[in-house]
């Protein structure tokens, strides 16, 4: 079998940023995979469970509610290393498209009070293990590094623009 292509980035090289990690094209609408990486793999913590969980319900709700975006929002989670998320956008975009969109997703978590959505027992099958002040936290210090991303936080250890 050949080796897919998130597994050929270095993730040695790999910094933390937004990346294109693939674009896909389906009939006629075409579907643009983001790489939001919060960790440098291999050399710091990866996010626990319970913060990459509240992330996850958190921007979720936000990308799926935003007036613009929304209705190309096609899904939000983490990824399985625990180092960063995926989002799947409908369109053909690049990393500083939805820049603004993360800024104010990040700046909306680190502000939110209340709930969490849909963290009940009806609404989540594991609605117990959330942590809101390490997902502001872990939001609050991503969104420090998207104020001012350099070229090696949006795009991949070894392609250019």
């Amino acid at each position: 079998m050949e080796k897919i292509a998130s597994f050929q980035i270095d993730h040695l090289r790999l910094k933390p940023g937004v990346y294109v990690s693939r674009i896909d094209r389906y009939k006629d609408v075409f579907l643009t995979t983001f790489d939001i990486r919060f960790k440098e793999p291999n050399k710091e913590p990866v996010v626990d469970v319970p913060t990459l969980h509240t992330i996850e319900h958190l921007a979720a709700t936000f990308l799926r509610s935003h007036k613009e975006w929304g209705l190309k929002i096609v899904y939000f989670g983490p990824m399985g290393c625990r180092t960063g998320f995926y989002l799947i956008v409908e369109g053909e975009h690049k990393s500083n498209d939805v820049l603004p969109l993360l800024r104010e997703m990040f700046d909306w978590i680190e502000k939110f009070e209340g709930d969490i959505p849909g963290a009940t027992a009806a609404e989540c099958g594991n609605w117990r293990e959330q942590n809101i002040d390490m997902a502001k936290w872990e939001c609050r210090r991503f969104a420090a590094l998207l104020k001012n991303p350099s070229k090696e936080n949006l795009e991949y250890p070894g392609q250019s623009a």
